[in-house]
Formats: structure tokens, sequence, C-alpha cells
């Protein structure tokens, strides 16, 4: 074993590696970072974390509820804890917005509250535990939830207020980590009553003062780790709960009392429901396989092995970047995450051979972005469509094949046409890392392997992931970083570090799914669209089409400034059930209609969600590779939209033809992926304005209707297609070989 790893570290030094950490831990401007006992102690508790769920997931599973409680409650605490309410300044600390004896009544008052909410648990559990009945309605328990509600508001004011050190963690985050712990203890204790009363009049004003805290918490960590978009969003729907009586048309609704809406939100239809279902079972786990490929440093392998494969063709930097961001993209589960991973090694690599900045921004942006719908891992997304919809996630996998490769394969089109039409030349050898000597190491490839291996040989999905973790361990025993035990500690570490953001995000999402089921919404969007479809004043095949358009574009617009998780969640919520209405009856002949309409409507917002990372005006992926670029963002962001152009034409050949889902026979899939694949060739030619010689205004329009006509599906389209392309296609061939020729 000694001997193999003095290899692996001989061959590392010979290969002339470019990347190098590319997936280390990067520390966000909020982010606190420790030393001493505080570093002890926290890491403790994420270990603690990661170790729970592995235990909980594999050895000995936990009543669901129950569960998921101390899921959520757990990342509550590790994100107060770790990330700041404010942004650090440059030298590690934000100032004080009150005076210190403000602050000091603050911290006294709220600390108070607290403790005064923990007497009636304490007789709660004692009661408990003597075999008696818990009652929320007597004692002080009254009393004791408010407080709760009270030292929680307190507490995330006064952060947004008072002065913060990054090597310290605030007294009002260690009072917002007792408050979750307090309504998880309280939840937990009462939990048999809640399961039946939530959502109804008869709960107690208890229960309702303690779940609303719970949901302040959740909001305000999901403000510190992910942005104001998707608290925004989130407090539209809460409030939509309470005004819809007074709203117009479809968004009416009879109208809910304070105590129906907030208990109910707090349940398994809402925090506790689909998303943190997938949050606490497929995506942490995944998370904990990415750490620890993370800390066996298979990332840096992935980018390698992407230099090495496509750095020596013209515009190479640009093309490993589609190559790289792929596969990094199976391991990393966020579009701007991804952009920041790779695109700070790609980025000045493709300036330096001749992309301008907005180009490099935006190619590095929309590869990124597509790694969230490359199998087998295809991001946090996957997990909660199969959840949502019931299709076991090998089906879905196998589903997202084709239109992945069509997705890479308009980048790579559109970044060889850009190298083609401006002359860039690829990296040299002496630049690259050598192929023969990565090769060598493809055995860093096994944990993906084992992973695809173990979900199509019938493993859950639970089990192949925990089995492609360990091997993650074992293979890094080849390399130079053996993973021992204080390795495998970290990973434990960055696992339940990294999962804070996900969590926080799929338990937001939670509030809008709860309000989505309570009001019914997502019915009446759904009778919408119908209308839409069916109106009398556009023929069918035009209102259906109008109908997609219009769900399109809700889809970007509640996915826009939101992680692809909750953007999919939100979208699949409001409009998948109308779009699978509209599918389900274009089916006839299908075996199953019903299960390949929902498959066709999720996938379609699946892909919005996610490609709002890169559509203007707010286009978080394109942001990221702009910063990186030195570019200007609203630039970058249109070069980004232009770039994935063919991830918003593929959704709708879902509908017309389902083949390209695998729903259908071999052949038609073959044919569906073969023409379409010649028709985001001729679309990525028209929107550079290249093909073989520079194209003319009339060539880009006809190339775009031929494109559009393959990319379809039907065979009288593709040969129409095929013809239009041909036209263009030949005179640019003859054009070109004259210019080549030598004279005479």
């Amino acid at each position: 074993m000694a001997q193999d790893r003095a290899a692996a570290q001989s061959a590392t030094d010979d290969a002339k590696l470019i990347a190098q950490d590319v997936d280390d831990e990067r520390v966000a401007n909020n982010q606190r970072t420790f030393s001493g006992w505080l570093w002890v102690f926290f890491g403790t508790l994420c270990i603690a974390y990661t170790s729970f769920h592995l235990y909980a997931l594999n050895i000995a599973p936990l009543e669901t509820w129950t569960f998921r409680l101390v899921h959520v409650a757990g990342a509550l605490v590790l994100g107060f804890g770790l990330v700041a309410a404010r942004v650090f300044l440059a030298d590690g600390q934000s100032r004080s917005l009150i005076s210190s004896t403000v602050d000091l009544w603050l911290a006294v008052a709220s600390g108070a509250l607290l403790a005064f909410a923990a007497i009636p648990l304490v007789q709660g559990y004692m009661t408990h535990a003597a075999g008696g009945m818990v009652n929320a309605a007597e004692g002080l328990f009254p009393l004791g939830a408010p407080a709760v509600a009270l030292a929680t508001v307190i507490g995330i004011v006064a952060g947004w207020t008072s002065s913060m050190r990054r090597d310290r963690v605030l007294w009002t985050d260690w009072i917002l980590m007792a408050a979750a712990l307090v309504v998880l203890a309280y939840l937990l204790l009462i939990l048999d009553r809640h399961r039946f009363s939530n959502g109804t009049s008869f709960a107690p004003a208890a229960d309702v003062w303690i779940c609303l805290a719970g949901m302040l918490l959740i909001v305000e960590l999901t403000r510190r780790v992910a942005g104001m978009a998707l608290v925004s969003i989130a407090a539209v729907f809460v409030a939509y709960a309470f005004v819809g009586p007074f709203m117009p048309g479809f968004l009416r609704h009879e109208g809910f009392s304070v105590t129906e809406t907030i208990t109910y939100i707090y349940s398994d239809k809402g925090i506790l429901g689909p998303t943190t279902a997938v949050s606490s079972t497929y995506i942490i786990l995944f998370i904990i396989f990415a750490a620890f490929l993370q800390a066996s440093k298979v990332g840096d392998y992935f980018v390698n092995f992407a230099f090495a494969a496509a750095g020596r063709a013209r515009g190479g930097p640009a093309k490993v970047a589609v190559f790289a961001s792929g596969l990094m993209g199976m391991i990393n589960g966020t579009s701007a995450g991804n952009v920041v991973a790779t695109g700070s090694l790609t980025i000045p690599l493709m300036k330096k051979v001749g992309y301008r900045p907005p180009s490099a921004g935006a190619i590095e942006a929309a590869a990124s972005t597509g790694g969230q719908i490359m199998p087998p891992i295809m991001g946090a997304g996957a997990f909660i469509m199969a959840e949502i919809t019931g299709i076991p996630y090998t089906e879905l996998v196998l589903a997202a094949l084709i239109p992945a490769i069509l997705y890479f394969a308009s980048i790579y089109f559109m970044v060889d046409f850009e190298a083609s039409r401006t002359g860039m030349r690829g990296m040299s050898d002496d630049e690259l890392p050598k192929m023969a000597i990565l090769m060598r190491q493809a055995y860093l490839f096994i944990p993906i392997v084992i992973l695809i291996t173990a979900l199509f040989a019938g493993y859950s999905v639970i089990r192949a992931g925990t089995l492609a973790t360990a091997a993650a361990a074992v293979v890094s025993w080849l390399t130079p970083y053996a993973m021992g035990p204080r390795a495998i500690l970290k990973a434990l570490r960055i696992g339940a570090e990294m999962s804070i953001q996900i969590i926080a995000v799929c338990a937001c999402s939670g509030l809008i799914v709860g309000v989505i089921a309570l009001t019914g919404v997502g019915a009446r969007f759904s009778s919408l669209l119908l209308g839409v479809a069916s109106s009398p004043f556009f023929p069918e095949a035009i209102g259906l089409l109008l109908a997609m358009i219009f769900a399109m574009i809700v889809a970007i617009i509640l996915g826009m400034g939101m992680p692809t998780t909750a953007a999919y969640a939100v979208a699949a919520s409001v409009v998948a059930p109308g779009l699978a209405s509209l599918i389900e009856p274009t089916l006839v002949g299908y075996a199953d209609p019903d299960r390949t309409s929902r498959l066709i409507a999720h996938f379609f917002v699946f892909y919005f969600a996610v490609i709002s990372a890169i559509t203007p005006p707010v286009a978080l992926a394109a942001y990221a590779g702009a910063g990186i670029a030195g570019a200007d963002p609203m630039r970058t962001s249109f070069r980004a939209f232009s770039t994935g152009l063919a991830a918003f034409i593929v959704p709708f050949v879902f509908f017309y033809s389902p083949a390209m889902l695998l729903e259908g026979s071999l052949f038609q899939a073959l044919q569906v992926a073969a023409t379409a694949l010649v028709g985001v060739y001729f679309l990525s030619a028209a929107v550079q304005g290249y093909l073989l010689a520079s194209l003319g205004i009339l060539q880009r329009l006809a190339l775009i209707a031929g494109a559009v006509l393959m990319i379809q599906g039907g065979i009288l389209t593709d040969a129409i297609g095929v013809a239009i392309g041909l036209a263009v296609l030949l005179p640019q061939r003859r054009a070109n070989r004259k210019a080549v020729q030598p004279a005479a």
C-alpha cells in the first residue's frame, strides 16, 4: 500500500497538474472561522450531525417526524453558529448599530425568556416520563411558548445591529441556537397531538407560537445562507394565505385563521414535507459523498482529466470548462458554487487564449448550470423530483441522459464556433497534464462507477450513496491523500457545513409548498393553464404552445435568484400539476399516460428552474462568472443565456417527442437523439453567426428554423430541417474550399 501511494505521488509530481484544491473549502463573506475551543466545539457538532444521519439512514431509522425535526433543528444550530447575520468587514468585524447598554439589556431579556420557557418543558418531560399525558393548555405552556417566539424575534433583530467578530459567536446567535433546541424539544413533547391538530382551529395557542418561532428561525437562516430572493417569495406566499380572500380571480380562496395556517405550515404538508424529506435523506447523504470526494482530491483529478482530454482543441480552456463543469456538477449541488469551484481556474485561461471576459464568464456559467442536469446525481433537484412524482430515481437518471447530452453538446459547439471564428489556439502539450499519467489514476472514478452500478443493480439510493462514500475513502488509500481517521472526521465536518445552505433552502421552500397545499392555488393555476390551452381564440395547437410558454415564464420567474432545489420545489408545486393535465390527453397509445405526463411536466419545470441561474435579469451563475472574469454582470448574463439557448428549446421537445426522455421505442429515442444533435449544431452556428465561414442574417434565420424543426422530432420536420441545413452548409463548404486552394 505504501508503494502504491509513493507511485501515485510520483505520478502526481510528473503530471504537470493544472488543477489543485479546486474544491477546497471557500469562506463566505459572512461565514465565521474559529480556533481553539470554538473550533473543537462546532467541529464536534458537525461530525455528530453527519454521523447521526449516516446512523439513522443505514442502521437505526427514526420515526419520520422525529427524524425530520431533528434534521432541521440541527441545521439551525450549526447555521446560526457558523454563519453570521451580516457581512464581515475587511478586518473580520462588523460594527454595532446600537449602544452597548441596549445590547446588554436585549441579551439579558432574551436569555431570561428562554430560561422561563424551559420550565414548562422540564415539567412536561417529567410528566411524560412518569406516564402522564402532556397538555400544552395547562400550566406554564401558554406563557412559555410566546416567550420562545419573543426571544427569537429579539435574537434575529439584534443580530442585524450588534457588533460581530469572525472568530466569535455573537450572543444573539447563541440565543437563536438555544431557541432552535427549545422549539425542537417542545414539538417532540407534543408530537402525537400536533400530527392530528395541525391545520385545524383546535390547535392550542402554544403550538402556534412555537411553530411561528420555528418558521422565523428557518427564514432567518435562509436569509443568511441564500439571500433575500427565496425569503421574499416565502413571505409573499405566507401573506397570500391571509389576504387570499380579498384577491381577484383564480387567486381568491376562502381564507384561513392564523392558527390553521401556522400549524399547517409546520407539518408534513409544509416544512416537514417533501422538500425536507429529501434533504434529510438523499441530499445530505450525497453531500457527505461529495465531502469525501473533496477530501480525497477527486475534484482536482476531474478537472485535470478534463484539461488533458480537451485542452489541446482550439479554444481549449472553454472546452475544458464544459467537461470539467459536467464532472464537478455530479458532486456539486449549486450552479453558482460550481462556477466558483471550476471557473476560478478555467475563466483566466479562457481569457488567456482569446475569449473576451463576458464570453469566458458566460461559458463557465452555462456549463456549470448544466451540471445540475447531468446524470447520475443531477444535483439535489432530481431527488426531490423522485419524491414528488413517485418515479424511481434510476428511471429519472435514464430519462435525463439525452437532454443532458444535447445541452453540453450545444455549449461545446458554441465555444468551438467562437474559437474557429476568432482563430483561437488550444493549449500546448507543455501546458497540459499528461493523459497517460492520469489514466493510471482512473481508479478515482470507482466511487462514481459503484454509485451507478449499485443504483441500477436495485440497491436503494441511500444504500448506493453509502457504498459510494465508503468507496471514496478506500480509493483514497491508493493516492497521496489517503483518508485516515483525521481525514474522515474532516470529511464529516465538511459535509455538515456544506449541507447547511441546502437544508435551510429546503425547509424554507416547505413554507411555500405548505401554503400552496393549504390554499389550493396550485390546482387553480392548473385550471388557468387548461383555460389558456382550450381558449376559443386560438387553434388547439397554438393554445397548448401558449400555455407551455406561460408555464415556462412562471417557472423561470419563481426560480430567479434561488438555488436550484428551492426553484424546482416551488415550480413543481405551482406549475407541474397543470402541465401534466395538459400533456396527458396527448399521450394516446402510451402504456401509462399518467406516469409519462408527470415525467414530462416535472422535467419541463426542472429544466427551467435550473436555467433560471443564467436567465437575465437575475442570473446568479452568470453573475458569479462575471465576478471572476471581471466582466459586466448583465452583459455576461445575456451571453450565458445565448450560450445555453438549447436548454430553452429542449424542454418543449419533451411535449412533442417524449422519446427524448426514453418514453417510447429504442428506435424513436435514437432518431430523436441523432436529429436533435444535428439541430443543436445548426442552432449553435446560428447563434454564433459562424459555420464554416461567417453567416449572413438570412442564413442565420434559416439555420434557426432548420434547427427548431430538427429538434422537434418528427420525420417530416427532420427532413425539412436537414434540407435547410444543407442549403446553408454546402455553399459555405464550396466557398471555404476555394478560399484554401493554393493559387495556380
